[in-house]
């Protein structure tokens, strides 16, 4: 009997929980659908493990820097437990250890009684090199990209340096800013006079080169950031190297104008596929991103089979500034293949078809009469070679293939017909017609031509960096 009253009892209290679970379900239902229902607040815990060096971190910027706490955040470091411990931290011999931090430590205490952390050695500088602990790859094909090396590249081909015919902050202000600084330390601090700077090739204290924060900025490092074409276009553009124009007059921009954002930017690296994840390609589907068989890259030296921003165009490897360690007939395979996903091979074979064109005859009917005509003046003690840019034909001879001749080939490269002819060789003519025929009348006259006294600004530095070039240069 007592048996029976207990199973008995428990059957009832097993319906009636049934019944309120119902009940509580059915009214939680209509309370989330009720105007005046209260949303929770929003909010950031710290479950995970985390060292209490990085706790202290995040509680301060937090409060100091909501902008950068909300980007890191909502950032897949945030999700993986990366925090700004493992990219700001550095030893203390370090050179590019802030003192300032420090000092900040003690002001934190005061202003917001922290306890219980740990005074660490910081650094404002996240490296490639910091990267390459969790990116070893990328790091390693960035490195030996023209991005990561382009401070040598400009110093070596570069009058407007070699010839100091702009001042320290133009240069500061406008080549530096996509081209990097030498990152210096002053006072304990970075020097202002090179930093703030994100430039692709960038030198840092630590000996490694380039900035990842160019194409991945901060404080999130979305791979979506960097899939996007305005991520290019930030240094690619203006009139000697308008890509993020071409790009977006060519077929594939006018796809991504209309669809991009149908596309699945966030896909994990390695997967983002034509078809798939996206319809048109954008600069990073198909200079940097797996597509087929060819792998994912951050060297951006790969899949090209001409060195088309240089004054004569010729292949990557012989590109004396900077020659490239690949074989241009591999590379241009590599790129066929990213164009196959979308495209049969008659249509791919005839487009690389007209560029080869186009770089044969601006090579020949332009460039080289053009160099030759230049070589003549100076050799007959018209012109000086030294400075560049204080005599006009200096500079119709360096916008003829810095700017119309660069627009012509990338115009062609990357199918922007405006580019390639009204922007390009159109533009070539005319500049090529007026250089010749005022090259041709200072022989004719044995005239020299006029030189620019008063030419402004030309006091920067002529030094090449020590910390690319060594101490002797």
């Amino acid at each position: 009997m007592k048996r029976f009253w207990t199973m008995g009892t428990i059957g009832l209290a097993a319906i009636f929980l049934v019944v309120a679970a119902n009940a509580l379900g059915q009214q939680e239902a209509t309370d989330a659908q009720a105007p005046g229902n209260m949303p929770k607040e929003k909010a950031f815990r710290i479950e995970r493990s985390m060292p209490r060096e990085a706790v202290t971190c995040i509680e301060c910027h937090k409060k100091e820097h909501p902008g950068i706490f909300a980007d890191w955040a909502a950032s897949r470091h945030a999700h993986a437990g990366i925090t700004c411990y493992d990219c700001h931290r550095a030893e203390e011999h370090d050179p590019d250890v802030s003192k300032g931090h420090f000092q900040y430590y003690d002001e934190y205490v005061r202003k917001f009684g922290a306890k219980d952390f740990q005074k660490v050695p910081v650094s404002g500088v996240v490296t490639p090199k910091d990267c390459s602990r969790c990116h070893p790859d990328e790091a390693k094909q960035y490195s030996v990209s023209k991005h990561a090396n382009t401070i040598e590249i400009i110093w070596k081909i570069d009058p407007w340096l070699n010839h100091g015919m702009n001042s320290d902050f133009e240069r500061a202000s406008g080549c530096y800013y996509c081209h990097g600084t030498v990152l210096k330390m002053k006072d304990g601090e970075l020097d202002p006079d090179t930093w703030p700077n994100v430039g692709v090739g960038r030198v840092n204290l630590d000996g490694s080169l380039g900035s990842c924060t160019s194409c991945h900025t901060r404080h999130r490092f979305s791979v979506m950031d960097a899939r996007k074409p305005e991520a290019c276009g930030q240094c690619h553009l203006g009139p000697d190297h308008p890509q993020i124009e071409i790009y977006t007059e060519s077929k594939h921009g006018d796809i991504y104008a209309a669809f991009g954002d149908e596309y699945n930017w966030t896909a994990a690296p390695g997967t983002w596929s034509p078809g798939v994840d996206y319809r048109g390609p954008t600069c990073a589907s198909c200079h940097m991103s797996g597509s087929g068989t060819v792998t994912t890259s951050h060297d951006v030296t790969e899949r090209l089979a001409w060195e088309i921003q240089a004054p004569l165009t010729v292949r990557p490897s012989e590109f004396a500034a900077f020659p490239a360690k690949t074989n241009h007939e591999t590379e241009r395979n590599k790129m066929k293949e990213i164009c196959r996903q979308c495209h049969g091979d008659t249509w791919i074979d005839s487009h690389f078809s007209t560029l080869d064109k186009v770089v044969e005859e601006y090579n020949e009917v332009y460039f080289k009469p053009a160099k030759k005509m230049l070589d003549d003046l100076y050799d007959k003690g018209l012109m000086e070679p030294k400075p560049f840019f204080d005599e006009e034909l200096e500079v119709e001879y360096y916008e003829l293939w810095h700017h119309e001749g660069r627009r012509a080939r990338m115009g062609a490269a990357m199918m922007a017909p405006d580019y390639a002819w009204w922007h390009g060789f159109y533009e070539c003519k005319k500049r090529y017609n007026k250089f010749m025929k005022e090259g041709r009348e200072l022989i004719h006259e044995n005239k020299k031509a006029y030189k620019a006294e008063d030419f402004p600004n030309a006091t920067g530095d002529t030094a090449k960096p020590p910390e690319i070039f060594g101490k002797s240069e």
